[in-house]
């Protein structure tokens, strides 16, 4: 096996300064959207009970001051956070309005917490929901954070199987919680929400029946939430750089998920990116398990009709087309569906088309001394037969390109297989969604 280290590409920060790392750009340039003066403030809108309510905007005002980092060898994994506030970092602040702030009645969430798991799951949802409605007619409501109930049973109460009982019981699931459902059911307003445990603001909090979630330093809580805010009210912490000879490109991922009473296999939302990370997201059609690697495909008809879209999405979205497209996907590429990529690219007049398997298991890792955080990008070529199931190759006859990253199942005898990036805390060169 061939390793090859590749290099942490350039991000881009205010005033179109550069850095490889999201968290020293922002700290020492800014956020890319700098003289973006609308996200210079943010209006919070925030939903829970009155103690939930309390707790959050007093952490978040101490996040106002700068936060001392963990105390780690690796100095330059975990930085301290400058504030969030308009002179330092994102150049931003926090803006708290009585008017955006619905309180919950604490007794009628301990009542739904006597509930089933489905039941309470359900009327949990309902009740932030209604509060989430009124906030969405407010004009000047930014984002809503969410205080997730504390004790809200999520989960049947585990069962011994009479077959096999020497197993340990494991509680089942309900095909969705908490989490899951309200996510779901905001995308019908035009806030978007960002939800918050109890354990991520209050140290002293001890669930009941479970451990306490294991919880990152103050500063790194602090730099992920605020990103996100920053983010979901409309900034652009960091972008990808582009060079002018670099390609106009759209990346397309494909997942697959199983309705919720696991009856039917779908293709999950395709999201659409161009290199600068703006997107947008476009619905798959129904898609069936192989019988014989036991993954999820699209037929032929569906592979063509789901990129036909994303790229029709892309060109109303950005007003022009790409003239490369990297489709990646959490399944191996079967015949047809290779077939119905490439039809799509041909009738597109794509230059260059690279389709890409991202396997659901962990990739090989790459460590390098004990003072050092393992490698966050690395490719490898294998020279041993049986370890791609399609091979990488070059579509000559309509001037596409195809490069599979993948693995397993077919005899090929040269196989390619990338991973970028992959437990690295910030350092991710994508757009922070």
């Amino acid at each position: 096996m061939k390793l090859t280290f590749i290099e942490e590409p350039d991000l881009e920060f205010g005033n179109g300064s550069r850095h490889i790392d999201p968290r020293s750009g922002i700290n020492n340039y800014g956020p890319a959207d700098l003289s973006n003066t609308g996200v210079r403030t943010i209006q919070i809108g925030i939903v829970g009970t009155k103690a939930a309510i309390g707790g959050v905007k007093a952490w978040l005002d101490r996040c106002r001051e700068p936060i001392a980092p963990k105390e780690s060898p690796l100095s330059h994994l975990y930085l301290p956070f400058p504030g969030f506030h308009t002179s330092v970092g994102f150049r931003s602040t926090i803006i708290w309005n009585g008017r955006l702030e619905r309180t919950l009645d604490k007794r009628a969430l301990e009542n739904i917490a006597t509930l089933s798991p489905l039941q309470a799951v359900q009327k949990g949802v309902e009740l932030y929901e209604a509060e989430l409605r009124t906030l969405d007619e407010e004009p000047n409501c930014d984002v809503i954070i969410v205080c997730r109930p504390d004790d809200l049973p999520e989960r049947e109460e585990p069962k011994t199987n009479p077959d096999r009982p020497w197993e340990q019981p494991k509680a089942a699931s309900i095909g969705f919680d908490f989490h899951e459902l309200l996510k779901a059911r905001s995308l019908s307003g035009s806030r978007p929400i960002q939800i918050i445990r109890r354990e991520t603001w209050d140290p002293t909090y001890k669930p009941k029946g479970r451990d306490r979630r294991r919880q990152q330093d103050e500063a790194t809580k602090a730099w992920n939430l605020h990103t996100a805010l920053y983010y979901k009210a409309g900034g652009v912490p960091w972008r990808m750089t582009r060079h002018v000879r670099d390609l106009t490109t759209c990346y397309v991922g494909v997942a697959f998920y199983r309705s919720t009473d696991n009856e039917t296999l779908q293709t999950s939302v395709a999201q659409v990116f161009n290199e600068r990370g703006d997107g947008v997201i476009v619905r798959g059609t129904q898609a069936t398990q192989s019988k014989d690697d036991r993954q999820p495909h699209l037929t032929g008809d569906d592979a063509k009709d789901l990129l036909e879209q994303s790229l029709a999405r892309y060109r109303i979205e950005h007003k022009t087309a790409p003239a490369r497209v990297m489709l990646h996907k959490t399944s191996s590429f079967t015949p047809e569906e290779l077939e119905g990529f490439r039809a799509a690219a041909e009738a597109e007049r794509l230059a260059m088309l690279e389709l890409v398997w991202i396997p659901r298991e962990d990739s090989p890792g790459c460590f390098g001394k004990a003072s050092r955080r393992p490698y966050e990008a690395r490719s490898c070529r294998s020279l041993t037969p049986g370890t791609c199931s399609t091979p990488v190759g070059a579509f000559r006859s309509t001037g596409l390109t195809q490069g599979c990253t993948c693995r397993r199942h077919s005899p090929s005898a040269l196989s390619k297989c990338s991973r970028a990036r992959p437990r690295s805390r910030l350092s991710c060169s994508r757009s922070p969604r």
